[in-house]
């Protein structure tokens, strides 16, 4: 399955000021398999090492390290092979669970330039947060990965049809009508199964949705089992499973702000603060903070009281809210549950291309839906779940803050008119910071 991350992996190998690399993301989304994947194509050997319930491994580096060197032979003997210089890549997998590994990182770095290291780690977030976690600040490289993007899912469908998405999109240019349907059933199947990539093999050797469900289900459920392994309390463990199991309710209101009376009556933001930022931290959620004003720097002029959450994955939220494939393909469900999964869609898609999420809202009266920061350009953004387009929210930011360029999100085709880029929703990925018109 190919990944957006083999290009970085690639360019990260290649440069000359190459630090050990350290990649973020939730479980399950591909990353010892992207890492090894591109290790076996771009090295002679590969020497992979796993952190997770091994205190022999652990032993080796929370014995102290007195050289690089002695500690390279004590690896070596390990895995009972040759680790060498340029030639070797070391995978250093579920690294947060021996946090003198970690620091090692950073002896690596200043002693030993030459020896490869890639290090992944699920809950690398949640464990930087606990007291005493050491961090190797500036001796690493940092990427992060998500599930597949709707790019990377179409890279395994019809990868044709992304050049011509892409041009259209650049362009402003029509899409053929027939290919725009096509592209449009790509986007509804994607929003059934989701860019989790076990996910996705199991559709394709299957084509049943059953499947799938039973295997995002299983997935959620190993989430769940993560957060009573990986919190510090019994309290705490419960109240991220509840916070967790509450978000497709939460998505499901017409006003999607998320709410602590859905958790249950009485229940208090201080109460779930750390839970929120444990679910965030491990990449299982995605935040979306309120602004007040639709002025540069939009952070400057965020609501942290307010903010809406959505899924790290598209397919789990359905898998969970419980939806019928059917009802989705065949474009019957009701209008508040194709909005949940439509914005859930949207922000994955934008989070996956770099950007912080933000929306606005004008007391009570006015939504939109996303904001994001283009340089020095605020750019609205209105997500719309089928073909209206009728949008008073967008008309009204964009005169209050005299926005000259927005984007609409629909199932209409591409286009561009006052101010505004029609944007089908299976283009949202070339919604980047690159420049385009």
């Amino acid at each position: 399955m190919k990944r957006l991350i083999d290009k970085l992996l690639i360019k990260w190998k290649n440069q000359d000021n190459r630090k050990p690399l350290l990649i973020h993301g939730a479980r399950q989304v591909g990353k010892t398999h992207s890492i090894m994947e591109f290790g076996a194509k771009h090295y002679a050997s590969v020497a992979y090492f796993y952190f997770d319930n091994n205190p022999q491994l652990c032993s080796i580096f929370e014995s102290g390290i007195s050289s690089i060197k002695s500690l390279l032979v004590k690896l070596s003997a390990f895995v009972n092979q040759e680790i060498l210089p340029e030639s070797t890549l070391m995978v250093f997998d579920e690294i947060q669970a021996c946090p003198a590994a970690l620091s090692s990182l950073k002896r690596f770095n200043e002693t030993a330039e030459n020896y490869h290291i890639i290090a992944a780690g699920s809950f690398l977030g949640v464990a930087l947060r606990k007291e005493g976690s050491t961090f190797p600040v500036g001796k690493v490289d940092e990427l992060s990965m998500q599930p597949l993007n709707f790019q990377e899912y179409l890279m395994e469908f019809n990868p044709p049809l992304l050049t011509l998405i892409r041009e259209c999109f650049d362009e402003n240019t029509t899409m053929p009508s027939g290919l725009h349907d096509q592209a449009i059933e790509h986007y509804l199947h994607y929003l059934v199964i989701g860019g989790m990539p076990e996910v996705v093999t199991e559709y394709i050797k299957t084509e049943s949705f059953n499947i799938v469900k039973a295997k995002q289900l299983s997935i959620c459920n190993n989430y769940v089992s993560d957060m009573n392994k990986h919190t510090d309390t019994k309290t705490q463990a419960l109240r991220n499973e509840a916070i967790y199991n509450t978000l497709p309710s939460q998505l499901a209101k017409e006003n999607r702000k998320f709410q602590y009376a859905k958790i249950q009556s009485g229940a208090r933001a201080k109460d779930y603060e750390l839970s929120l930022d444990w679910l965030q931290k491990a990449s299982v959620i995605l935040r979306c903070n309120k602004i007040n004003e639709g002025k540069e720097p939009i952070s400057a002029y965020t609501d942290f009281t307010s903010f809406k959450i959505y899924m790290s994955d598209v397919g789990l939220l359905n898998a969970k809210s419980n939806n019928s494939h059917l009802s989705v393909l065949g474009r019957t469900m009701g209008a508040s549950a194709m909005g949940a999964l439509t914005e859930n869609y949207v922000a994955q898609q934008l989070h996956a291309n770099g950007f912080e999420l933000f929306y606005w809202e004008s007391n009570n009266k006015a939504e939109l839906d996303f904001v994001v920061q283009l340089e020095n350009k605020i750019i609205p953004v209105e997500a719309k779940s089928w073909e209206s387009v009728r949008s008073q929210s967008l008309e009204f930011f964009r005169r209050k803050y005299s926005i000259d360029f927005a984007i609409r999100i629909s199932a209409k085709n591409f286009g561009f008119g006052n101010g505004i880029k029609n944007v089908p929703l299976y283009a949202v990925w070339c919604i980047d910071k690159g420049t385009w018109k």
